[in-house]
C-alpha cells in the first residue's frame, strides 16, 4: 500500500502541475513511512515542501493554495497530530464552498497515517474517523488494499472538495497486489463487496478489512455464509450498498477500531435502522475498540477488535 500511495502521488505530480505536497519531513527524508520517497528528487523542493512543524500551518498554507488553483496534498504525520489543525478543517476546509457560495472550492487531500497496532508511542495511533464524518463538505476516505489505495488517492486529488484520506498504518506494508503503473481512479461514495453470503453482513474498512476476513473464513467453517463489506468511503456512506447487503441477510455485524461511543459504527447502526429495519433477524451486533484512549504499545492488541471477537458476534447474530 505504501508504495500504491507513492505511486498515486508521483502519477498525479507528472500529470497535473498545479498538484504538490507537503508536510513535515515529506521532502529530504521521504516521509516518515517513506510514502514521500524520491519525490523530492524528482519534483524538487517547489513541489514537494518540507514544512514547519505545525499542522495548523500545514493545512492553512493549504486552504490558501487550493483557493488560488493549487491542488495541495498535505501530510499529517500521524491522525493523533491532527488536532491542532481541527480549527482549520472544521472552519475553513469544510466551509469555504458553501462560505463562497461556490465562488471558491477546496480540492486538497489530507493525507493521515492512523490506526493502532505498529507499536507506535502515545498519540500515535488513534482512530478518530468519526470527527470528521460529521463535518459537511469534507469527504472521509479509507482504503484497505494497494490497488484501491492508488485509484482512490487519485479521485481525492482530482477531487474540486476536501478530502481527509486515511492511511492505515496496519495495512502499508501487510500485502502485495498488482497496481497498474498507469493512471486509474476508484470512485469516491462507493464500498466494494469483497465476498458474497447469505445469513450475515459484515461491514469494515481499513485495518479492520484483514480481521474481518479472518473471522469470516472462521464463520464459514461452521455452515455461516456472510457477505463482507469494505466502506472505502466512511462520508459520504454508500448507504444502497449496505441496505441490500442487510436486506438479503437479515443481520449485521460492524468493526471497527475506534472507541464504541461516538464511533462510526453508530452512524451505520442509523443507516441500517433507516433503510432495512423490517428485514432484521438480529439486533445489530458492533465490535470496536474500547472506551478508553488507545493504550500504550504492550497493551494495544488488548484494545484492538480480534477475528475472535468477530467471529463470536456473527454467532450470536446468527443464532439469535
Amino acid at each position: 500500500m505504501i508504495q500504491a500511495i507513492n505511486d498515486g502521488m508521483k502519477t498525479m505530480l507528472e500529470l497535473d502541475d498545479t498538484t504538490l505536497v507537503l508536510g513535515e519531513d515529506v521532502g529530504k527524508n521521504g516521509g516518515v513511512f517513506r510514502a514521500t520517497e524520491g519525490l523530492y528528487e524528482e519534483f524538487g523542493e517547489d513541489r514537494v515542501v518540507d514544512t514547519p512543524l505545525s499542522e495548523s500551518g500545514i493545512i492553512g498554507t493549504s486552504v490558501g493554495l487550493a483557493v488560488n488553483g493549487f491542488k495541495p496534498i498535505a501530510e499529517i504525520q500521524f491522525m493523533g497530530f491532527i488536532y491542532p489543525a481541527y480549527n482549520q478543517i472544521m472552519t475553513h476546509v469544510s466551509r469555504i464552498r458553501m462560505k463562497t457560495r461556490g465562488h471558491f472550492s477546496v480540492p486538497m487531500v489530507i493525507r493521515a497515517p492512523y490506526g493502532a497496532g505498529i507499536r507506535a508511542p502515545e498519540v500515535h495511533s488513534d482512530s478518530t474517523e468519526a470527527l470528521f464524518t460529521h463535518m459537511p463538505g469534507l469527504k472521509v476516505v479509507c482504503p484497505s488494499s494497494p490497488y484501491n489505495a492508488k485509484g482512490l488517492l487519485i479521485s481525492a486529488i482530482e477531487d474540486p472538495d476536501p478530502v481527509l484520506f486515511l492511511e492505515p498504518m496496519r495495512n502499508y506494508r501487510a500485502t502485495r497486489e498488482e497496481v497498474p503503473a498507469q493512471k486509474y481512479t476508484v470512485e469516491i461514495g462507493k464500498g466494494r463487496k469483497l465476498h458474497e453470503g447469505e445469513e450475515v453482513s459484515i461491514i469494515a474498512w481499513g485495518a479492520m478489512i484483514p480481521v474481518a476476513e479472518e473471522a469470516r473464513e472462521q464463520a464459514e467453517q461452521k455452515g455461516i455464509s456472510c457477505d463482507l463489506i469494505d466502506l472505502q468511503t466512511l462520508y459520504p456512506l454508500d448507504r444502497e450498498m449496505i441496505s441490500e447487503s442487510v436486506k438479503k441477510t437479515g443481520r449485521a455485524v460492524i468493526v471497527h477500531e475506534a472507541q464504541a461511543t461516538g464511533g462510526l459504527g453508530e452512524t451505520i447502526v442509523s443507516t441500517i435502522n433507516d433503510t432495512s429495519f423490517l428485514y432484521l433477524r438480529a439486533p445489530i451486533e458492533r465490535v470496536t475498540g474500547f472506551d478508553v484512549p488507545v493504550p500504550f504499545f504492550a497493551l494495544e492488541d488488548y484494545f484492538l477488535p480480534t477475528a475472535k471477537r468477530v467471529l463470536k458476534s456473527i454467532e450470536k447474530a446468527f443464532n439469535f
